[in-house]
């Protein structure tokens, strides 16, 4: 590793996740080939480094957000299973998500007209045009509107407004942490339009149990229905992640994609996880996990 610039998580050479309590006892680690850029924010501690093995990693407050290598086996599914599940959805919202690369998967969709992006950090938005140009390239698209600033502020000015809302936070601690209570979930239903579909990054199965068994809960209480489903992603604590699918329809299967739009050649071209089949396994939990979280 070769670079002027330094940072307290990288030592010899080698990224560490060690910082975080999240997920106490294991961490995960990429060997660094160049740091790219470290700053901090008027919110959070920015670094970006070339990494050996997964190409530019950017990270926030010593967790990893993405990876160019695996981080489209959780942008694909956090916005298609919820897309999916939805019949015609024109106006789709994504708060967090400043790298670009749900937004990117949003504008997949021919009947999106508006994809809005809603991140309180506009330095994320910034550094992530900068190293990460295959999310970031997102933001050249027309359909994209951009807002700089509260999520919460935001979805209380919008209301009835947007088809499918997508929240692409990090863990639930510190500034993420209202992303996952009840109160943010009220605001996500007033936002959507009357048949519409969120979906939320809902933590690890193997480490987070007892947040997913709240956060099903909190959302039952307040859509018809509330559905788990998870993605495999080498990058993120014990290789899986989470995402809670929440629908306004009381008749909704979120289970099963309602409408598939592309040909085998799109798919080919422009999907590298996400299709039919995966949409309905992503909902299949361990035995254990499913007793969990389903038994009443």
């Amino acid at each position: 590793m070769s670079s002027e610039l330094s940072h307290p998580s990288i030592k010899d050479g080698w990224f560490a996740e060690i910082s975080n309590t999240m997920w106490p006892g294991q961490a995960m680690s990429l060997k660094v080939d160049k740091i790219l850029h470290v700053e901090k924010s008027k919110y959070q501690d920015v670094l970006v480094f070339k990494s050996e093995t997964y190409g530019n990693v950017l990270v926030l407050d010593n967790c990893i957000q993405v990876t160019e290598r695996d981080e489209f086996s959780y942008q694909e599914m956090i916005a298609h299973l919820a897309l999916n599940s939805h019949p015609n959805p024109k106006k789709a919202l994504v708060i967090g998500g400043g790298d670009g690369g749900v937004l990117r998967e949003i504008l997949k969709h021919q009947s999106i007209e508006e994809a809005w992006l809603c991140d309180i950090d506009e330095t994320v938005i910034k550094v992530s045009k900068q190293y990460l140009p295959e999310m970031s390239k997102s933001y050249q698209d027309p359909r994209t509107k951009v807002h700089i600033g509260d999520g919460f502020k935001f979805l209380d000015d919008y209301k009835n407004q947007f088809d499918v809302i997508i929240t692409d936070s990090s863990d639930p601690e510190g500034p993420a942490e209202s992303l996952f209570q009840k109160p943010y979930f009220e605001l996500l239903k007033n936002a959507l339009t009357e048949k519409g579909v969120i979906t939320t990054q809902a933590e690890n199965i193997w480490l987070h149990m007892p947040i997913i068994k709240q956060l099903k809960k909190d959302c039952l209480d307040i859509f018809p229905v509330a559905e788990y489903a998870y993605t495999m992603i080498p990058t993120y604590p014990s290789g899986s992640i989470g995402f809670m699918v929440c629908s306004k329809d009381s008749n909704a299967d979120v289970k099963k994609p309602i409408r598939f739009d592309w040909d085998d050649e799109f798919v080919k071209k422009n999907l590298k996880y996400y299709n039919k089949q995966i949409h309905e396994a992503s909902f299949i939990l361990p035995n254990w996990a499913d007793q969990e979280l389903n038994s009443n």
